[in-house]
């Protein structure tokens, strides 16, 4: 009965986390649907985008300064978070009708490399990605406190949008920052 109980208390604790994968951010006033501006204190809207080196789909070294002269979207998801699969289609949408002025670097968290390529390919996911593996954990370079977290970067480099959660609101400010 005593080991019944700690499961049911540990998939509980698991079911509450959702998608953030108990990653901890600092408490945020968070207005609406999960807007945020700010992160944590390192990291705010109007402050240079940490850049970072990540491999993209066929190995290759992919630079985020690399990508500068566009806005560049940068979406934390992985293929376990199913709000990161809910928000596909409207990430699909959103990019086909920016594309000429936006680039999205889907940067994907915690997944093998065989799962996150199997997710870009089964989903049809057109835009750049790039696999969050190795020495630096760009979701703790940039505070991100669950899944999936977007943060639009300015064609100078400097961070213009935070949105945590699949939320409407992300694409309310694409189509009012390119009207």
């Amino acid at each position: 009965m005593k080991r019944m109980k700690v499961n049911l208390w540990v998939a509980l604790v698991v079911a509450t986390m959702g998608c953030t994968g108990g990653l901890k951010a600092s408490p945020l006033p968070v207005a609406g649907n999960r807007e945020v501006t700010v992160v944590n204190q390192d990291i705010a809207e109007g402050q240079m985008a940490p850049d970072f080196t990540l491999k993209d789909l066929q190995g290759n070294d992919l630079a985020l300064s690399s990508l500068r002269g566009k806005y560049v979207v940068l979406d934390f998801w992985g293929s376990w978070c199913g709000w990161c699969i809910k928000g596909i289609p409207d990430m699909k949408k959103y990019y086909a009708k920016y594309k000429d002025r936006m680039e999205i670097l889907g940067i994907d968290c915690r997944d093998t490399e065989a799962k996150w390529k199997a997710a870009v390919e089964k989903y049809e996911l057109p835009w750049l990605h790039v696999r969050n593996a190795g020495n630096l954990d760009v979701s703790k370079l940039y505070g991100v406190p669950g899944y999936p977290t977007k943060i639009v970067v300015d064609p100078k480099g400097k961070i213009a949008k935070i949105v945590v959660g699949e939320d409407p609101a992300f694409y309310t400010y694409l189509d009012e920052l390119f009207k």
